[in-house]
């Protein structure tokens, strides 16, 4: 399962009204792939329909698809958001990785 926090879910919700999507009825796709500099990095983007090979989360009213492969790096990870000056934006707190950059963008198992 992956959580969504109180303010992810606004910047979320938010997001997602100016790009186009409703936050009732489609989905935050998040993935890991290759690269960065921890050697893993996440994926994050908004998505109409799931793969028939998805898992489907809905946590905090946000609607979570991850693929099998990303799903086993990113089990009991929490997704949050951190606004102001010195803000990163989204941030992952993944229990599962190892080690990770100084940006958070990318970890390492």
């Amino acid at each position: 399962m992956i959580k969504v926090s109180n303010t992810a879910k606004e910047k979320v919700v938010a997001l997602m009204a100016e790009s186009g999507f409703d936050a009732s009825h489609d989905f935050v796709r998040v993935g890991v792939k290759s690269g960065g500099c921890s050697g893993l990095s996440y994926e994050l983007k908004f998505d109409h329909q799931k793969d028939e090979a998805d898992k489907v989360f809905e946590d905090n009213s946000v609607r979570i698809i991850v693929d099998k492969k990303s799903f086993l790096y990113l089990v009991g990870t929490t997704l949050e958001y951190s606004g102001g000056l010195n803000g990163k934006g989204f941030v992952f707190n993944n229990p599962n990785a190892q080690r990770t950059c100084g940006c958070g963008e990318s970890f390492s198992l």
